[in-house]
């Protein structure tokens, strides 16, 4: 039964009106950090071997506690990296010298430590040669996310790539949902999102009306909104017809 009959129908007999989503969706559109590569697990490495290999600064720190606090503050991303760095210096009283070199080294280093998820790039390229339009969402830099959706080989497998500092619009603003899919000319009750934040993410898409995704993550907690769960990205292949 078509979604809008379906709806009518359930509108007459006095029930919340439930959306059919076709089983093949015209677009699948994606977060980026969490999503399609794990960033924690990146910056959990990176300070790891700043600690291995920068012994002169941080050979009075333990390891663990080091790795762990730099981690926590770099709050999924979102943290300003050289209030990071600052704020570790004083917990762990390090040198301003020491403070400038881990600072400048995180971004020297951070290129080295992204890759996407294993199976993204495979399921990417089958979710293309079934003819489905791809794109990103993210909130971010213009330079630095796309600096990271190049270096993660993503650019070649998308349709769109929307950039909040580009779009001057954030997840979770519908707004930046309606031009996604506008720019693919897909409308939103035939489109997918799949994302890790439970708000910017999840809450977003399903505001918007696309069928959405939560990527399972220990970042975060399980979304409140109704939604679908995945472990990986794979795991959406057997949904399509």
């Amino acid at each position: 039964m078509p979604a809008a009959i379906e709806v009518r129908l359930q509108l007459r007999r006095g029930r919340q009106p439930r959306i059919i989503f076709p089983k093949m969706p015209g677009a699948i559109l994606f977060d980026l950090d969490g999503t399609l590569w794990n960033r924690t697990a990146a910056v959990r490495e990176l300070a790891a071997a700043q600690h291995d290999q920068l012994r002169q600064f941080l050979g009075h720190v333990p390891r663990d506690a080091y790795v762990n606090r730099i981690v926590r503050l770099d709050d999924i991303g979102r943290a300003d990296k050289a209030v990071l760095y600052h704020t570790v210096g004083l917990e762990f009283g390090l040198s301003e010298e020491a403070v400038t070199r881990l600072h400048a080294d995180f971004w020297r280093r951070l290129a080295s430590f992204m890759l996407p998820f294993p199976e993204v790039i495979g399921t990417l390229v089958r979710f293309r040669r079934s003819g489905i339009k791809l794109g990103i969402i993210t909130n971010g830099s213009i330079r630095v996310q796309e600096d990271k959706i190049t270096r993660l080989g993503l650019c070649g497998l998308m349709d769109v790539i929307l950039i909040s500092e580009r779009e001057g619009v954030r997840k979770p603003d519908v707004e930046i949902f309606s031009r996604a899919l506008a720019r693919l000319n897909v409308p939103a009750s035939n489109a997918w999102f799949v994302g890790d934040s439970p708000d910017a993410d999840v809450a977003g898409a399903l505001a918007a009306g696309l069928r959405t995704f939560w990527r399972e993550c220990a970042d975060w907690p399980p979304p409140t909104v109704a939604c679908e769960t995945i472990r990986s990205l794979d795991q959406l292949l057997p949904l399509l017809a």
